[in-house]
């Protein structure tokens, strides 16, 4: 498995295959001890805690066409933010999982700030 990152470079493979192997999974998310780990494809990669700026959900609302009409079916992701602004949004299973990984970050990475970044113009 080869391992992709996010920000920092780590070269350490043994390190990052054993943390992630031990990590808890949620959906296509790991939370390691020290490390994010996430999937896209076959491709994993991480993002360490500390360079963690902002975490926040986003739904989005995506438009479906059911048996007895129209309705609209909810899509929980995470957005994980670097210095460099947004890095990663992450599908989710649920609400559930999203306020449950995001209780755990807080753990994780008690130096980032949580909720979505203020909008462009707004007044404070």
């Amino acid at each position: 498995m080869k391992f992709y990152p996010l920000a920092s470079i780590e070269t350490d493979g043994q390190a990052l295959s054993s943390e992630y192997a031990g990590g808890r999974t949620v959906g296509k998310l790991r939370l390691g001890d020290t490390r994010l780990y996430f999937n896209v494809g076959r491709k994993v990669y991480y993002l360490p805690y500390t360079d963690l700026r902002r975490c926040f959900r986003r739904v989005q609302l995506v438009a479906a066409k059911l048996c007895c009409g129209k309705g609209n079916i909810e899509v929980e992701n995470l957005v994980i933010c670097g210095d460099e602004g947004e890095l990663a949004q992450i599908q989710l299973p649920g609400a559930r999982a999203g306020k449950a990984v995001m209780e755990e970050l807080r753990q994780l990475a008690p130096h980032a700030e949580f909720g979505r970044p203020p909008a462009d113009g707004a007044a404070s």
